[in-house]
């Protein structure tokens, strides 16, 4: 719209910067992607002023625990600003949120989204909505709303954030954590895509402000350019993490995000016991190795801020492993034992990484 005075000289919306034509059409282009997500128990259509869950289907459970969690994808959006890709931030947004709800054991139910932006550009709304509902339909729940805000003066023109809020359901007799877990457990690490959502803010400093990088830099220990390797999609655990619960006893698991893999499985190992995991049982992938020596950053620097190439974790029985681990492989997911629980010590730790990493 290019109207900068209302009718009779005044203000207007459009004048300040809000285009009400632009986010309707937003609404439109995104209602097909939003419909594959559906669930039976959803009620009503996208538009509404509230998303409608039938909440009678949790009649099923003995004593329903409803999870709940809310997160964002930090700055890793502008990476997406920069190379112009929006259709895969999304699954980013759907993986913060919904894993961190599988920990506990509960199935995905339903997610609602927040989209700011500068300018609303509809296909550019409509692609962001498009991976969030790719990444819902992975994890198994429903997109039922969301909200799409126009913040000019605030934001520039192409820049914008994303954030979303989900719930699930646990039975509570199959509650998971710190209270399951027994010396003796193993722990299972399951591998992640890459830097996932979390760290951005070194990585960005590191690759651009400190090496001198582009996003449209091929690297060849990647195998592809910087940007690609940057916007790699997190991987969403949630359906594989069901899968496990159903073929074996877990105890627990562990999301690896913000804060690094031995600060998110001490959340889950209760007192009195003690989280060890084996460096040298895995590889961590090029990027990291990349962000190590560009930024002459520390390896406990890298271990608090990154993943180091592992998304996941499950504690489960000794004997349960060699179940797990097939459950995994035949949903493709890399996963090997990498440590296990033991008593702890005097002077240990909820959780610790030993050793050096394989070559």
């Amino acid at each position: 719209m290019t109207e900068t005075t209302g009718a009779a000289g005044g203000a207007s919306y459009a004048a300040a910067g809000v285009d009400i034509e632009a986010g309707d059409r937003a609404v439109e282009l995104m209602k097909e992607w939003v419909k594959k997500t559906q669930r039976p128990e959803v009620l009503g259509g996208l538009g509404g002023f509230a998303g409608l869950f039938d909440a009678s289907a949790l009649k099923r459970f003995e004593r329903p625990l409803l999870a709940s969690a809310t997160d964002g994808v930090g700055t890793k959006v502008d990476i997406a600003r920069q190379m112009g890709v929006y259709d895969t931030i999304g699954h980013d947004l759907v993986a913060m949120v919904m894993d961190d709800i599988v920990v506990c054991g509960a199935e995905p139910l339903f997610m609602t989204d927040y989209i700011c932006v500068g300018k609303v550009h509809p296909e550019r709304v409509a692609a962001i909505v498009k991976g969030i509902a790719e990444g819902c339909v992975l994890a198994g729940c429903a997109l039922v709303g969301g909200e799409t805000a126009e913040h000019p003066g605030l934001l520039g023109p192409d820049d914008f954030d994303v954030a979303g809020a989900g719930t699930g359901v646990v039975e509570y007799d199959r509650l998971l954590g710190p209270d399951r877990i027994r010396t003796g457990d193993a722990v299972i690490a399951m591998a992640s895509s890459g830097l996932h959502s979390n760290g951005y803010s070194l990585v960005r400093h590191v690759v651009f402000d400190r090496a001198g990088m582009t996003l449209d830099q091929r690297v060849e220990e990647l195998g592809r350019t910087l940007g690609e390797e940057l916007l790699e999609p997190t991987k969403i655990y949630s359906l594989d993490c069901l899968a496990l619960t159903g073929t074996t006893d877990v105890h627990a698991f562990s999301h690896i995000t913000g804060g690094g893999l031995a600060a998110n499985l001490a959340r889950v190992i209760p007192d009195g016991l003690h989280a060890t995991v084996d460096r040298s049982t895995w590889t961590p992938g090029a990027i990291f190795d990349l962000v190590g020596k560009a930024g002459q950053v520390e390896r406990l620097e890298l271990e608090k801020t990154l993943n180091m190439g592992v998304g996941m974790m499950a504690v489960v029985p000794a004997d349960s492993v060699d179940v797990a681990l097939a459950t995994l492989a035949d949903r493709g997911v890399e996963s090997w034992v990498a440590g296990e629980i033991t008593e702890r010590g005097d002077h240990a730790t909820g959780a610790e990484l030993v050793g050096d990493y394989a070559n």
